[in-house]
């Protein structure tokens, strides 16, 4: 490992172990699984959209379209039970959304081949944690 790759992974490792004091969680008298349902599918939908962006810059085929109906549902599906999950478990949430997005890729795509494939998920799926965590805690905050 080259020194760059050092000093971005000991910035990354100490950056997204931090827990974000940016927005406070949930009380304990104040969770609400509907208000973390919501919070989690409109950050789904927000999610879907970044990833497509990713997508369209660096797409794991080149030339095949992206953002078929079923992603932005099964976005809006997957962000509502993370927002469920996170309202009652915080610790879903950890890492500013990374493990989400990374345990999606792992779920939904189990056999990448290529290397462009896997660079390619991996960008967009972290992306989708990044945005998915990120719209979750404004929207539930504003809930």
């Amino acid at each position: 490992m080259n020194l760059a790759q050092t000093i971005i992974n000991a910035f990354l490792d100490r950056k997204l172990a931090q827990p974000s004091t940016a927005l406070a969680l949930p009380t304990p008298q104040d969770q609400s699984i509907t208000k973390g349902l919501i919070a989690g599918a409109i950050a789904g939908l927000a999610a879907t959209a970044a990833k497509t962006l990713v997508e369209k810059v660096y797409p794991p085929h080149p030339g095949t379209p992206q953002a078929e109906p079923m992603h932005w549902a099964a976005g809006a599906a997957i962000g509502a039970a993370y927002g469920g999950l996170a309202e009652f478990y915080p610790a879903a949430s950890s890492r500013e959304g990374v493990n989400f997005g990374m345990g999606i890729m792992a779920i939904t795509h189990p056999n990448l081949d290529s290397t462009r494939e896997k660079t390619s998920e991996i960008a967009s799926h972290v992306i989708f944690g990044l945005v998915a965590e990120g719209t979750r805690r404004i929207v539930r905050k504003a809930l």
